[in-house]
């Protein structure tokens, strides 16, 4: 992934951030097969406890090619947060120069790794549990696997196939106009902050490391 020079924009702590997306949003699994690129988009769970660079855990349905010529084979896994367009409307280098354009703010890590499949009845339930309980855990009544008939989840089971991406690099990038003045910062923050959630939740993200 392309960092500029300046360095501004790449992440110290890559694994961390990598751990708190995972925990929110899926992941675009990308796999090469004979004819091409596979894609898939899918939740997964970073395990940073496995290994010398973690363990990202999912699964796939079992009717999907991908899973098929994974095995053993390098993978990526993407994971995106909040982004947004930047106008420079909001810059104060507008009003001073008027030398600005625009540009589109993200956070983004890339997991960089060789894929194992698990096709083991009784990991994929485990690994299912687990899914369901980080996602249900903030609701006012979470549903848990338990809910249903156990013969009903391991006969669903059987229809998915389990995926480890071992990881062995993680790339991280902010992008989050680090390079702008503290004033360009500002005004920014002020037109993200009054625009949609999507806008806000740049915003938020920007003010992370305030």
């Amino acid at each position: 992934m392309y960092q500029p020079a300046h360095g501004k924009f790449k992440v110290a702590d890559a694994p961390a951030l990598l751990e708190r997306l995972a925990a929110s949003v899926p992941a675009t699994l990308v796999t090469t097969a004979a004819d091409g690129f596979l894609t898939s988009i899918l939740p997964m769970i970073f395990d940073s406890s496995d290994g010398p660079n973690g363990v990202l855990r999912g699964h796939l349905a079992r009717p999907n090619p991908q899973w098929q010529a994974a095995s053993g084979t390098a993978a990526i896994a993407v994971f995106n947060g909040p982004d947004a367009y930047i106008s420079p409307a909001w810059y104060e280098e507008k009003r001073l120069t008027g030398r600005v354009v625009p540009t589109w703010n993200y956070t983004t890590v890339v997991a960089h790794g060789r894929l194992v499949v698990h096709d083991d009845v009784d990991w994929l339930v485990a690994h299912v549990r687990q899914l369901v309980e980080r996602h249900e855990a903030d609701r006012s009544e979470p549903w848990s696997v338990d809910d249903a008939p156990a013969g009903y989840i391991y006969g669903q089971a059987r229809g998915i196939v389990g995926l480890e991406l071992r990881v062995v690099r993680i790339e991280a990038k902010r992008k989050l106009i680090q390079n702008r003045s503290a004033a360009d910062i500002y005004g920014t923050l002020e037109g993200l902050e009054a625009g949609t959630p999507r806008e806000r939740a740049v915003a938020e993200d920007m003010r992370r490391d305030e």
